[in-house]
C-alpha cells in the first residue's frame, strides 16, 4: 500500500509542478502575475527550470546498485523536497502578501499536501524496501 501512495502522490505532483514550470515559459497570464507579485521576469525562468528538474528527480528512482550513487540519490531528493516546500510555502505568503482572493490559496494548498505525502511515503517506501540496512539503530551501550 505504501509503494501506491508514495508512486500516486509523487506522480500527481511532479506533474502539478512539470505543467506549472512550463506554463512559466509559455503563458503570458503567469508573467503578467509574476510582474503583480512584485517578482523579476527572470524569477520566472529560473523558477520553471528548477521545477522542471526537480519533478524528474521525483519521478526518478533510486538506483538499487552501489551505495555511493545510492545516497547521492537520496541527498538530490532530499533537496527537492526541500526546495519544493519552501517555493510552495512563499508561493502562499506572496499570494496573502499581495492581496489576492483565498482562492488563490487552493492550487498551493493542494500542492503542498502531495508533496507531504510524497515525503512521508518516501521514507517509509524505501526504508521498507531496503530492509533492516537502512534501519536506524540504538548506538551500542
Amino acid at each position: 500500500m505504501k509503494k501506491y501512495v508514495y508512486w500516486g502522490s509523487t506522480v500527481l505532483f511532479a506533474l502539478m509542478m512539470a505543467g506549472s514550470g512550463t506554463m512559466y515559459f509559455v503563458s503570458e497570464n503567469m508573467a503578467a502575475k509574476f510582474a503583480q507579485l512584485g517578482f523579476p521576469d527572470y524569477f520566472r525562468i529560473e523558477l520553471g527550470i528548477a521545477k522542471l528538474l526537480g519533478a524528474v528527480a521525483l519521478l526518478t528512482p533510486l538506483p538499487r546498485l552501489g551505495l555511493s550513487r545510492a545516497a547521492l540519490a537520496r541527498t538530490v531528493k532530499e533537496w527537492t523536497y526541500a526546495g519544493f516546500t519552501i517555493s510552495i510555502v512563499s508561493a502562499m505568503i506572496a499570494h496573502t502578501a499581495s492581496g489576492d482572493p483565498a482562492t488563490a490559496l487552493l492550487l498551493p494548498g493542494v500542492a503542498f499536501v502531495l508533496v507531504a505525502t510524497s515525503y512521508t511515503t518516501y521514507h517509509q517506501y524505501y526504508r521498507t524496501e531496503a530492509g533492516a540496512e537502512e534501519t536506524p539503530t540504538a548506538p551500542a551501550t
